[in-house]
C-alpha cells in the first residue's frame, strides 16, 4: 500500500469520526442546550408540563391594524409587541396597545392598555390592565374595556373612574357609546353610583 492511499484512507477514518462525533454526541447536546434556553427564556422550569400554545405562536415587534367599525368606519391598533397561537389565528394577543377612532365629528378617541387582544374577523379589542379611554373631554381610567366594533360601544369595567366635565364618576361599569355620547351606568352590589360633580 502506497503513501497515498494510506493518507486517503487516515483522511476517510478521521472524517468519519468527525462525523460520528458530530452526529451522535455533539448535535443532540447542542440542541437540548437551544431547548433548554427557551425554556429559560420563558421562566418555565425543567420537567414543568408545557401549554401547547406556548410553543406554537408567532411572535411580532411593533404591530399595527386597521380595522373597521359600524362596518364603513376605520380604526388604527398599535401594539409594541404581539403573538399569535396557532390555535387561535383569529386572535391577536398584544403588550402595551393603543387603538386610535376617528369619528365623523372630527373627534380622536385614544385607547391605551398594557394587555389587550385583537379580533381579525369581527374587529372587536379586549383590553386588560392600566386602561386609559380618552376623547378629550372625557378621561375614563379602568381595567377592562371591551370596544364591540359593530356597536360603536365601550363596555367599561372593573374599577371605573370616568372624569368628566360635569363630573367624576366611580362605578363598577360603564357602557359609553361614542357616537351619542352617552353613559350607562351600572353598580352591581347597590344601586347608588358614587358621583362627584365639579362646581
Amino acid at each position: 500500500m502506497s503513501k497515498k492511499q494510506r493518507r486517503v484512507q487516515l483522511i476517510l477514518l478521521v472524517t468519519g469520526c468527525l462525523l460520528f462525533f458530530l452526529t451522535y454526541l455533539l448535535y443532540p447536546n447542542l440542541n437540548d442546550k437551544i431547548i433548554k434556553n427557551t425554556l429559560e427564556e420563558k421562566e418555565i422550569k425543567v420537567g414543568e408540563v408545557l401549554d401547547p400554545s406556548d410553543l406554537k405562536s408567532t411572535t411580532f415587534q411593533s404591530l399595527e391594524f386597521k380595522g373597521f367599525y359600524d362596518l364603513d368606519k376605520t380604526f388604527n391598533i398599535k401594539s409594541k409587541e404581539a403573538y399569535i397561537n396557532n390555535d387561535e389565528p383569529d386572535v391577536v394577543y398584544m403588550e402595551k396597545m393603543l387603538v386610535t377612532l376617528n369619528l365623523d365629528d372630527g373627534t380622536i378617541i385614544k385607547i391605551t392598555s398594557d394587555k389587550g387582544s385583537y379580533n381579525k374577523i369581527t374587529y372587536s379589542c379586549f383590553f386588560e390592565e392600566n386602561v386609559k379611554a380618552s376623547d378629550g373631554s372625557t378621561v375614563i381610567l379602568a381595567e377592562n374595556i371591551d370596544f364591540v366594533a359593530n356597536k360603536s360601544l365601550l363596555q367599561v369595567y372593573n374599577n371605573v373612574e370616568l372624569k368628566h366635565i360635569s363630573g367624576d364618576l366611580l362605578a363598577d361599569k360603564v357602557d359609553y357609546n361614542f357616537e351619542t355620547k352617552k353613559f350607562i351606568v351600572s353598580m352591581f352590589e347597590d344601586n347608588s353610583v358614587k358621583m362627584k360633580v365639579i362646581q
